[in-house]
């Protein structure tokens, strides 16, 4: 018996741990074309070196805000990431600028480089096809989480 409960203290921590780090990733969420998504911010040197990285599966409506302190010409790659995404690039305003979809995985040492097509504040990652189904055009706004 004491086993049995033993192995419940152990579960009922490591749950609440798990949540406490979804918590203090940061999750917020953002929302586009009339759809919602819950992201991970990324807005220090970090968080978005580390990005998605080794990330194995992500919920349709997940992804990750790369936020920057000033818009200007940004560049993804896909090092490390196992998952194949959809990029969005957003300017200052949190106006999409251009986007690189289906981008697939790199496991390489020489990945390619994806880059925008004019300045970017907020990068925008999605599972792969989810944001190439919005049909954005230029100017289309990215609702921003609540600061």
């Amino acid at each position: 018996m004491g086993r049995r409960h033993s192995g419940f203290v152990v579960f009922a921590a490591g749950l609440a741990l798990q949540l406490a780090g979804c918590a203090a990733r940061g999750e917020e969420q953002v929302a586009l074309a009339g759809q919602h998504y819950e992201v991970e911010v990324a807005n220090t040197d970090a968080a978005r070196e580390r990005g998605l990285m080794f990330v194995e599966a992500m919920p349709k409506d997940h992804g990750m805000l790369f936020v920057y302190p000033d818009a200007a010409p940004r560049s993804f790659w896909m090092k490390n990431c196992r998952i194949p995404l959809d990029i969005m690039y957003f300017d200052q305003d949190a106006r999409f600028v251009s986007a690189q979809y289906r981008v697939p995985t790199c496991q390489g040492q020489q990945c390619p480089l994806y880059p925008s097509e004019g300045s970017a504040r907020y990068v925008l990652e999605l599972n792969a096809g989810v944001g190439e189904a919005l049909g954005l055009k230029p100017g289309a706004p990215l609702t921003l989480p609540a600061r």
